[in-house]
């Protein structure tokens, strides 16, 4: 299964949310599995052909802006995560059990720091993002 989420400006989105809400979602913590984000979505995939193509309806959703440097830089956080899940079964004891792997994909923001954000155009709304895109590191 696979889930996509973003990070901008301390808020946190369903970048595969089937219902296209653009919600802010919760980051919570669970006692024995740790942060976790309430109402995240989770879909099923069976192939490397559904990863790439939930990776990239999910990239058309992701918040984007033009400064100096990119036309379209990326201006929040992303994180892809990949859950496989392998169940075993034992025949001759009649027992089961699952091996799993997570694998999390990071696109981390481009940020313009405010001594530079003459060269790269950053005023008004783009340093504000910049600013906050460095705080939203402590979320992932």
């Amino acid at each position: 299964e696979v889930s996509y989420m973003e990070i901008y400006n301390e808020k946190v989105r369903d970048l595969l949310d089937p219902k296209g809400s653009r919600q802010t979602l919760k980051v919570r913590e669970h006692n024995v599995l740790g942060p976790y984000v309430d109402g995240l979505s989770k879909l099923a995939v069976t192939s490397y052909k559904d990863i790439e193509s939930l990776m990239s309806e999910g990239n058309k959703s992701r918040t984007v802006a033009a400064t100096n440097m990119n036309e379209e830089s990326s201006r929040s956080h992303a994180v892809f995560k990949i859950t496989l899940t392998h169940t075993l079964y034992d025949v001759k004891s009649g027992t089961s059990g699952e091996k799993v792997g997570k694998l999390s994909l990071v696109d981390l923001a481009g940020s313009e720091r405010a001594t530079r954000a003459t060269k790269t155009g950053a005023a008004g709304d783009r340093l504000k993002e910049g600013s906050n895109i460095n705080k939203s590191l402590t979320a992932l």
